[in-house]
C-alpha cells in the first residue's frame, strides 16, 4: 500500500535545521586547532583593581568569544580563523570615499587622510585605484600652499602630515597628472622652512616639532628625489646645517626612550598581548587594532637591523606571535558589514580599516633591504624587497592560520603604499630633476 507522507509544520522544519546547524558549528569546532593562549583569561591576574585593570578584563571578556570562534559572522577556517572579508571591505572603502554629511564638516582638515586610508586598503585588497586619478588631483590641487606643501583643505595652512597623506595618494593613483600636481620646487623651499636648528623639523611653519614631522618630511623628500641641500634662505642654516639630515639621527636619538636595539625590541614585545594577540600603543593600554601598524610594522625594520648588525640574526617569527595578531585582526577587528575596528565593541572606520590590513599585510609578507645601508644617500629606502610568506604545512608556516585567499598585497615597510606606486613616482621625480 502506498506510503503516507508525513508534512511537518515549517515551525518545526525551521527547528530541526537551527539544531542541525549548530551541531555541525559545533562539531567544526571540536575540530579547531585553537591554542589555549588565544581562547583563555590569562592565567595570573593581580589582585589590585584599577581603572585600567577593569578596561583591561573589559577587554578580554569581549575578545574571547571571537577568539574561540563563538562570536562570528563570518566563515571559519580550520585554525578557528575567520576569512577575510573582501568584497565587503572594499564596499566600505569605496563609500568612505563618497559624499559625507554635513555633519563631518568638523574633519575638512582630515580630508588628505580620509583619502590616504581608503586608497591604501583598496590597495592593499588588490583593488586598482588608478581611476581615481582625476578626482584625487581635482581635490588635491585647491589643497596645495603656493609656497609649498597641502593643508586640510583649500585655504588652509601647508602641514607636514596633510602634505604626506596628499603625496603618498598621488603616488598610488599614479600617472603624469598626478605626479606633475605637485609643486616639488617649492615643496623643498617649504620643507627648508621646516627644518630646525637642533636637527628636527616642525610641522607646519611656526607649528609644533616632533618626531612625526621628521618622519613625514623625508619621506616626501626621498619619495620626490628632493636635493638634500637645505635651501639657503633656510633658517637652521644660521646654525651650521646644510643638508636635510643634518642633526636629524642626533634629533632623533634624543627624542627616543629606548636607544638601543635590544630594549626597544623588548619595549614592542610587551605591547602584544595575550589572549588578545593584538598590539597596544603604550605601557597600560588597551589593544587597538590601528597598532597591528604602529607597532607591528616595526617589526620587519628590527628584523633588517638585526641582519645588519654583528650579532646573529633572531627569526623574525620569535620577535613577535604572527598567529597572534592574525587571530586579533581576523576574529576580532572584521565587521561582518564591512569595515575594520579597533576592538570589539567599536565602530569601524576607515583609520583602523587601513592600518589594521596594513598589519595583516606585514604579517603575511618578508620584508629585506637589499642595499647598503651605508652608502650615505637615501637609495637604502628604495631598496626593500617584499615576498610572501609560505601557508604550506611546515616549519615556515607554524604560525601561519590564515588561507591563500585572505592574502593582501605587500606595502613598502618605510613609505606604507604598494611597492609599484613607491617606484612609479621615484623613478619619475629622477627622470624628472628640479633646478634650484
Amino acid at each position: 500500500m502506498p506510503t503516507r507522507k508525513v508534512v511537518f509544520p515549517s515551525s518545526i522544519t525551521s527547528t530541526k535545521r537551527t539544531i542541525e546547524k549548530k551541531k555541525q558549528q559545533q562539531q567544526k569546532k571540536q575540530n579547531m586547532a585553537i591554542p589555549a593562549l588565544f581562547a583563555t583569561q590569562p592565567p595570573l591576574l593581580d589582585q589590585l583593581q584599577t581603572d585600567t585593570s577593569r578596561s583591561q578584563a573589559e577587554v578580554v571578556g569581549r575578545c574571547v568569544p571571537f577568539l574561540r570562534g563563538e562570536e562570528t559572522g563570518l566563515p571559519l577556517n580550520g585554525h578557528g580563523v575567520q576569512s577575510l572579508a573582501r568584497e565587503l571591505h572594499v564596499e566600505y572603502l569605496l563609500d568612505a570615499l563618497g559624499e559625507y554629511p554635513g555633519r563631518f564638516v568638523g574633519l575638512d582638515a582630515s580630508r588628505p587622510w580620509m583619502v590616504y586610508w581608503a586608497l591604501t586598503g583598496l590597495a592593499l585588497l588588490g583593488e586598482d585605484v588608478s581611476g581615481f586619478r582625476r578626482r584625487l588631483v581635482a581635490t588635491a590641487a585647491p589643497m596645495q600652499s603656493g609656497s609649498g606643501g597641502f593643508g586640510g583643505g583649500h585655504g588652509q595652512t601647508a602641514h607636514c602630515a596633510s602634505s604626506y597623506a596628499i603625496t603618498l595618494s598621488l603616488a598610488m593613483v599614479g600617472g603624469q597628472e598626478a605626479f606633475t600636481l605637485i609643486d616639488r620646487l617649492a615643496c623643498w623651499r617649504w620643507l627648508g622652512q621646516l627644518k630646525q636648528a637642533d636637527g628636527g623639523f616642525q610641522v607646519s611653519v611656526g607649528g609644533e616639532q616632533d618626531v612625526r614631522g621628521a618622519y613625514c618630511a623625508m619621506v616626501m623628500i626621498a619619495l620626490l628625489d628632493l636635493p638634500l641641500e637645505l635651501p639657503l634662505d633656510a633658517p637652521a642654516r644660521k646654525a651650521g646645517l646644510s643638508l636635510f639630515t643634518s642633526g636629524l639621527p642626533e634629533y632623533l636619538a634624543r627624542c627616543q626612550t629606548y636607544i638601543d636595539l635590544p630594549s626597544l625590541i623588548s619595549w614592542l614585545s610587551a605591547r602584544q598581548y595575550a589572549p588578545e594577540g593584538g598590539f597596544s600603543g603604550r605601557t597600560n593600554k588597551l589593544v587597538d587594532g590601528c597598532y597591528s601598524h604602529w607597532v607591528g610594522g616595526c617589526w620587519p625594520l628590527i628584523q633588517q637591523a638585526l641582519s645588519d648588525s654583528e650579532s646573529e640574526s633572531e627569526p623574525l617569527a620569535a620577535l613577535y606571535s604572527r598567529e597572534g595578531l592574525t587571530r586579533y585582526i581576523l576574529n576580532c577587528c572584521q565587521s561582518q558589514h564591512g569595515g575594520l575596528r579597533d576592538k570589539p565593541g567599536k565602530h569601524v572606520d576607515s583609520h583602523h580599516t587601513c592600518y589594521t590590513l596594513a598589519g595583516l599585510s606585514s604579517v603575511q609578507h618578508k620584508h629585506v633591504n637589499t642595499t647598503n645601508a651605508s652608502s650615505g644617500s637615501l637609495e637604502a629606502a628604495f631598496g626593500w624587497m617584499s615576498s610572501p610568506l609560505s601557508i604550506n604545512n611546515d616549519a615556515a608556516a607554524a604560525d601561519t592560520v590564515y588561507e591563500a585567499r585572505d592574502r593582501l598585497a605587500a606595502l613598502h615597510p618605510l613609505f606604507v603604499i604598494p611597492h609599484a606606486a613607491v617606484d612609479a613616482i621615484h623613478s619619475w621625480c629622477r627622470a624628472n630633476p628640479i633646478s634650484i
